[in-house]
């Protein structure tokens, strides 16, 4: 699937086929694309939780607003990230950079996020988002349907999933088989909406 049919025929499946199974290799490829995706300083926040087990499933879609996909999808991932990331081995992201340039890069880490909290928490969604589309983009390529979730109670989940203090949830990912087609789009936005010219001034 060339990548303008990808991203203009994508949609959010909301049914999907429960008795379809993804090849193995299908989502490990995911995973590596989603790997690729940029995050700031190569900090590489994502954590990509895979839930196979059954009753595990079925755990989360009670603090998931008891949503089908949670259970019926053929993979579900949470999608989670580490906020201290920038501060465990920060060498380890340059290390096949030039040694000098690496080692100016991890000098700046520390003065750039240590003590903004909100700068942490927001790299680490930004990071995920990226990721997700990554994902979601190369599931229809791939010939799967995909829907990224919001819809679940943050800390449950992250009781269930044993999530560690200083992680987040970001989303849900569940991809499989659709066994519905989606609804058409609700209506986009105009492009002049959207595309401004050198700010918000008239």
């Amino acid at each position: 699937m060339k990548l303008d049919k990808a991203i203009y025929e994508r949609r959010s499946i909301k049914h999907f086929d429960n008795d379809a199974d993804m090849d193995e290799a299908d989502l490990i490829e995911l995973i590596r694309r989603a790997m690729h995706a940029p995050t700031s300083f190569n900090i590489q926040h994502w954590r990509f939780v895979r839930i196979t087990d059954r009753t595990l499933r079925e755990q989360l879609r009670k603090v998931s607003f008891d949503q089908p996909k949670i259970t019926d999808a053929s993979e579900l991932l949470v999608l989670t990230g580490d906020i201290k990331a920038w501060e465990k081995q920060p060498s380890q992201y340059w290390r096949n950079a030039d040694p000098e340039m690496g080692k100016q890069i991890v000098g700046i880490l520390d003065d750039f996020y240590r003590g903004n909290e909100d700068l942490q928490r927001d790299e680490v969604i930004r990071s995920c988002a990226f990721a997700a589309q990554n994902i979601m983009l190369s599931a229809g390529e791939l010939g799967y349907g995909c829907c990224p979730m919001i819809g679940f109670d943050p800390e449950a989940v992250a009781r269930l999933i044993q999530l560690p203090e200083d992680h987040i949830v970001v989303m849900f990912l569940a991809i499989g088989k659709e066994r519905e087609a989606p609804r058409p789009r609700g209506g986009q936005l105009n492009l002049e909406q959207v595309l401004l010219e050198n700010g918000f001034g008239s």
